[in-house]
């Protein structure tokens, strides 16, 4: 048994995949997803020797591992660095073949990736200067709100009449919503609203490169409903979300891990 491992170093989590090459195949034998604090480094640290403990192996019983993500340069056990870029549209395109286009949604970014029938980068857009489109925004409004995250997308399919959000940056926009909130509107209109404009910013990136049946949906924001509803509804096309959605991209990084490791 020959084991390979991706590490996927978010702003918000880390998060590692371990896989068996063996002759049936490529089996998952593991996967962890822990939250990002004051010290990335220590984070991967911690996911390497979770999965040891866990599958009872040493170090050096892992053939080649491969970093990723917002920190994948300080994962200093990696035998090699690659773009999230690749990892995701690599991961997604495991996950199912017939995958053409990648909408990836993190903490701090949000991606767009078009892959061919080899599962190959073929364009990509990406918005990693405002947090506006990105789960980070998400985070701050459903704070000015004070609803819980996890019930902020299902909060928004309840509307009939979504709120307008214009305001693209997430201080103005948490400005925005406070006032919506103490003028009257319908909180639940105001939450719909949001999940509107981040799907309306994510629908533009989609634009840019044109978009492919079929679509994936990765990243922590592929759980929330909502965004899942709205962007389909934006870009008039179905979207699927794999099982695991927020480890697509350090499956990737073990799927990439394995090649070099043959």
């Amino acid at each position: 048994m020959v084991l390979v491992a991706g590490i996927d170093i978010g702003s918000l989590t880390g998060k590692i995949v371990v896989l068996s090459m063996e002759k049936k195949g490529l089996i998952q034998k593991f996967s962890q997803i822990i939250r990002v604090h004051a010290d990335p480094k220590g984070i991967a640290d911690k996911l390497i020797q979770s999965a040891l403990s866990t599958l009872n192996v040493e170090l050096n019983e892992v053939s080649y591992i491969v970093s990723t993500g917002y920190g994948r340069k300080l994962v200093n056990l990696a035998n090699k660095i690659v773009t999230e870029i690749t990892c995701h549209a690599s991961g997604a395109f495991f996950v199912n073949p017939t995958t053409r286009t990648v909408i990836d949604i993190g903490a701090q970014d949000s991606k767009v990736i078009r892959i061919n029938e080899r599962g190959q980068v073929q364009d990509f857009e990406m918005n990693d200067k405002c947090s506006a489109g990105t789960g980070r925004f998400l985070e701050v409004m459903a704070n000015a709100l004070e609803v819980e995250l996890t019930k902020f997308g299902s909060l928004a399919l309840n509307s009939t009449n979504p709120a307008s959000v214009s305001s693209t940056c997430t201080v103005f926009a948490e400005s925005e919503v406070i006032s919506r909130l103490n003028q009257g509107t319908n909180r639940i209109d105001i939450i719909a609203g949001i999940h509107k404009t981040i799907s309306q910013k994510i629908a533009i990136l989609t634009a840019r490169i044109g978009v492919q049946k079929s679509v994936a949906l990765t990243g922590g924001v592929a759980l929330n409903p909502g965004v899942k509803a709205m962007l389909e509804a934006e870009i008039n096309v179905p979207i699927e979300v794999p099982s695991e959605p927020q480890i697509i991209g350090a499956l990737g990084a073990a799927l990439i891990a394995s090649r070099y490791a043959k």
